[in-house]
């Protein structure tokens, strides 16, 4: 497991390219036959990208963790985007195709991944907080999740948002999650920009091609600086960063968001003369 520490926003000023991705950028995400996971100790969360192919690929305990098991004090959250899976909690099975997901309460020990076919394996895309109380389990197909027209086609921006684990579909104890798509010819997301001092955010990008990329915006207000994402790769936002971006072509990401509450119109607006 890899770990990130946090960075403070008057030292991110200095970071030049290299520097912001080695901090911020999460690439090669989704290794066939591998779990791969960045700790961030920005608010403790996890994210993870899990792709079983010939065989199960199990979540244990660590000591960058000091548990016996995963979700002795975790919850997660998991989105599928690849082909379908199966998430095996304590011997129960749940069945994820592309684009279904299910959270995870704290207190499952065993937690197994496997695909349906090595060739065209599951792509779980994983996020965990740490955790106070434990929640049932709960399975968010596409259909299920709450969803939220958002944008115009005038602003280049129209998208529905998806919320999974949000507390108008199932209940958590701290982390929020979710996937934005955007429609054909929408190139913005989140702007007109915000923070959100209460929480921190992940995005992670995919539906995109091999020549096209995500112009991903973060830095204060009055210091942005971008990040240039591709297929499949994610980028962590800290609580005093904005988080938007643009695309050579429409895309769809992925939203986690873990910290003080779940409210998810709890942001700072910045309007968008104001941004430097």
């Amino acid at each position: 497991m890899e770990i990130r520490y946090a960075s403070h926003d008057e030292d991110a000023k200095s970071y030049d390219t290299t520097q912001l991705r080695k901090h911020f950028l999460i690439e090669d995400l989704f290794v066939p036959g591998e779990i791969k996971m960045v700790y961030s100790h920005i608010d403790r969360i996890i994210v993870a990208g899990i792709v079983p192919t010939n065989k199960a690929l199990v979540l244990e305990g660590s000591k960058a963790l000091g548990c016996d098991y995963f979700l002795q004090r975790r919850e997660l959250g998991v989105i599928n985007i690849g082909g379908a899976g199966t998430v095996t909690l304590d011997g129960e099975k749940h069945e994820l195709g592309g684009r279904d997901g299910l959270y995870v309460g704290l207190g499952i020990k065993e937690i197994s991944f496997t695909s349906v076919d090595a060739k065209n394996p599951a792509k779980f895309y994983m996020n965990s907080a740490t955790a106070h109380k434990n929640y049932p389990t709960v399975e968010i197909s596409l259909e299920k999740a709450n969803k939220v027209q958002a944008g115009s086609d005038e602003e280049c921006n129209k998208r529905v948002i998806n919320q999974y684990v949000h507390p108008a579909v199932c209940k958590s104890c701290q982390l929020v999650m979710g996937m934005t798509i955007l429609n054909p010819g929408s190139v913005w997301n989140t702007m007109p920009c915000h923070t959100h001092d209460r929480r921190m955010e992940v995005y992670l990008y995919f539906d995109m091609d091999a020549d096209n990329v995500v112009f991903h915006l973060m830095g204060t207000p009055q210091e942005t600086r971008h990040i240039v994402m591709k297929n499949e790769q994610a980028v962590i936002s800290p609580s005093w960063s904005i988080h938007s971006g643009v695309g050579t072509k429409n895309y769809t990401f992925i939203w986690g968001m873990v910290g003080e509450n779940q409210e998810f119109t709890d942001m700072d607006a910045v309007l968008t003369k104001d941004i430097k």
